[in-house]
């Protein structure tokens, strides 16, 4: 997890730049790898402390790193490269009271030991990145809605879509619609997403499920329903007649004699299929009674004869 540069300098975030000076200098005096000649911890930290410096002791740099938050973001936005731009090291050694002193000579040129420490820092920044860019990684994934029918969804059945790539062109992929899927449910295509970098895998597709809607039937959970119309004779005096299922099978049930408007019957099993479970939901058979809009004569004669007759 990235760092704070405020943490690591130990300052506030509303702190002066005075008082962000003053710290790094306490702390570089602290962690000096001149003064810890050997210690890996401490000139890590210097390190640390050099890289928040740099940041915050730049107006329009901490400027930048307060706009993002924090330390991870920014440095996904600025390289090490950048951090360091402007960075004068040679006035951060004279404000340390000549901490740099402690000179090694290299031939003709002179250097100090905090020299090293920058230069091995921009190098191993350089390493990451070039790391980076050479781990494989995997593609992102894609999400596509797909709207199926409810006989997609009572009996399975596969569907060829299309969506455009990132180069322009057109991708088709074929769909299994499992039995009893319903709205809200996700299929995982593997390796149908975009394409990974530096020979990473690719990512996956997600299929969105949404259930149109349909005339006749509806879903509740697993339970099928469907609206069946029946005729005044039919509801006062009863029948028999054929249910038609979305599988396109058709079953044939009785009407019993009195039926009213609304009434419901039940067909045990004739639901949809649990999604990935055994067994089915139920289906239901909901009647609604139709009135005529146009009477022959007799019709009309005939409804008037069972009218005064108390019907």
């Amino acid at each position: 997890m990235a760092e704070d540069y405020y943490k690591i300098l130990e300052v506030d975030k509303k702190a002066s730049v005075d008082e962000i000076k003053k710290s790094y200098r306490k702390l570089a005096l602290k962690y000096h790898p001149d003064r810890n000649q050997g210690n890996k911890s401490a000139e890590e930290q210097f390190k640390k402390i050099s890289e928040a410096y740099a940041v915050l002791g730049d107006a329009e740099k901490r400027k930048q790193y307060d706009s993002f938050g924090s330390q991870e973001a920014f440095n996904r936005n600025f390289s090490r490269e950048d951090i360091f731009r402007g960075f004068d090291l040679n006035e951060i050694l004279r404000d340390l009271g000549g901490f740099g002193g402690a000179a090694r000579s290299r031939g003709q040129r002179r250097t100090y030991a905090s020299d090293d420490i920058f230069s091995q820092l921009f190098r191993n920044q350089q390493q990451q990145q070039h790391y980076q860019q050479q781990v494989p990684r995997k593609g992102q994934d894609v999400e596509y809605n797909l709207s199926i029918s409810i006989e997609d969804a009572y009996t399975g059945s596969e569907k060829r879509i299309s969506f455009k790539k990132d180069d322009g062109g057109l991708s088709e992929v074929t769909v299994k619609i499992p039995k009893g899927i319903d709205t809200g449910k996700k299929l995982r295509l593997a390796g149908r997403g975009l394409p990974g970098s530096s020979g990473g895998p690719p990512g996956d597709m997600f299929i969105n499920i949404i259930l149109a809607s349909h005339p006749h039937f509806t879903r509740e959970g697993d339970d099928l329903h469907i609206q069946k119309a029946i005729t005044f004779p039919q509801a006062a005096l009863g029948a028999s007649m054929d249910i038609r299922l979305p599988d396109g099978d058709t079953k044939r049930i009785k009407v019993p004699p009195g039926t009213q408007a609304n009434t419901k019957i039940r067909m045990k099993g004739l639901g949809f299929p649990k999604f990935k479970k055994a067994g089915r939901g139920d289906a239901y058979v909901r009647f609604s009674v139709t009135v005529p809009k146009k009477l022959t004569k007799k019709q009309s004669q005939l409804i008037k004869s069972l009218a005064e007759e108390g019907i």
